[in-house]
């Protein structure tokens, strides 16, 4: 049976991203395979890469050892056979919690050398999804869509093959009166969160069922 590791790195776990992520759980799930769904915010306390350089050196070539709440996130991802992780857009890039992850799992696979770039020992696919209250047109190669190719880019070099889905133009609460948000058109984004989040829903679960039953490879 495949493992697959879905991780939220939303501090909500059941809005846009945590929703997000968890429909591409289920359709792994539709596949046969065990899936692990961890929340990021919910871990005990974890840093990022704090430089040690300890898996760069002998037997920890290519492993993180610090010990703390995201060393088994860190295991459980090296043992897995695929990864959905899923950040909504913070102030034009990913979460605080995501970055940390990120730092740890992609630094231990970096050599350094010129001969070998990475200690990774088996790719694994990667769906990696980013939801947004900004549009989707302003993730072009000259906005936001440079931050997510950056990721996308390192994820697919140290850790596997990287898809990318992107929601945009997310409802952020139930009631934005509650809040006297005026810059937003509150019924759009409720009509938008009615149409369009429920097809993104559905490509969501297509790519965590496609990672198992016909995973991509590059």
């Amino acid at each position: 049976m495949k493992k697959i590791v879905a991780i939220n790195a939303s501090p909500r776990k059941t809005w846009n991203t945590g929703t997000l992520v968890r429909e591409a759980a289920k359709g792994a799930e539709s596949e046969g395979a065990e899936v692990k769904v961890i929340d990021l915010y919910e871990l005990d306390k974890f840093t990022g890469c704090v430089s040690c350089f300890e898996c760069k050196l002998g037997e920890n070539k290519g492993k993180c050892v610090q010990q703390d709440g995201l060393a088994p996130v860190l295991e459980e991802i090296r043992n897995a056979d695929g990864l959905i992780i899923g950040t909504p857009n913070y102030l034009g890039d990913a979460s605080a919690m995501f970055k940390l992850l990120y730092e740890r799992l992609v630094f231990q696979h970096i050599t350094f050398k010129t001969e070998l770039n990475s200690y990774i020992e088996r790719a694994i696919p990667v769906f990696f999804i980013m939801t947004s209250h900004a549009a989707e047109d302003m993730y072009t190669p000259n906005g936001y869509g440079k931050m997510v190719t950056n990721y996308q880019n390192s994820l697919s070099i140290f850790i596997g093959p990287t898809r990318v889905l992107i929601s945009g133009d997310t409802l952020h609460v139930d009631d934005y009166g509650k809040y006297e948000w005026t810059m937003f058109d509150a019924e759009a984004k409720k009509e938008r969160r009615e149409t369009v989040f429920p097809t993104e829903k559905q490509k969501a679960f297509d790519f965590g069922a496609a990672m198992v039953a016909a995973p991509w490879k590059d």
